[in-house]
């Protein structure tokens, strides 16, 4: 299964992982609130995702069947591929910004329990 997500399949994706599951109708009212889509357009994304195994439709019931942490791991690891190296993505990500201390310990948090974990 593909877990990387085109932009428009994300946003109804958010929308859905919010609700934990829900019904289609609900679905509907809900994608034309927070995105201006016409009913056709969330049933073809609908279909769409189910074709691709990321979410099931049974009975006018959406459940999502990949995390939002799998598609951005998926993304993530499109982006790693793309620059090279992990190393490589982390340079051109932070290439002329400056992080807070904060978000500096955090990013250490993450390496070190990464190389407990692995």
């Amino acid at each position: 299964m593909k877990t990387q997500l085109f932009e428009a399949e994300y946003r109804l994706m958010e929308i859905i992982w919010a609700q934990g599951s829900v019904g289609s109708t609900e679905l509907v009212r809900l994608a034309a609130e927070q995105v201006g889509w016409k009913k056709s357009t969330t049933y073809t994304m609908l279909r769409k995702l189910g074709e691709r195994g990321v979410l099931k439709n049974e009975n006018a019931h959406i459940t999502p069947l990949v995390s939002r942490q799998e598609v951005l791991r998926a993304e993530g690891d499109a982006l790693v591929q793309k620059s090279g190296s992990l190393p490589g993505f982390f340079a051109a990500f932070l290439s002329g910004r400056k992080l807070t201390e904060q978000e500096a310990e955090e990013l250490k948090a993450l390496i070190d329990q990464s190389r407990e974990d692995g």
